[in-house]
């Protein structure tokens, strides 16, 4: 397990657990973040942003809320 953050661009992943308090686990489960569910990695962290595919939507996500989902 590792952070989202860590993820290189091209990787299909699954979300194992998020962490953070409740708002943010809401705020991230709102926007589809959740445990089991796969998603695609389309730009890394390296700007500050991790862009991701999730349902069929294109996201983008600040690395340190990143950091907080832990994927497989």
């Amino acid at each position: 397990m590792m952070p989202l953050s860590f993820s290189n661009a091209g990787d299909t992943v699954m979300i194992a657990r998020i962490g953070g308090n409740a708002e943010a686990k809401k705020h991230l489960e709102d926007l589809g973040f959740v445990v089991g569910e796969h998603i695609r990695v389309i730009s890394a962290a390296g700007n500050g942003n991790v862009i991701v595919s999730i349902k069929d939507s294109r996201l983008a996500i600040t690395d340190q809320m990143a950091a907080k989902i832990m994927v497989q």
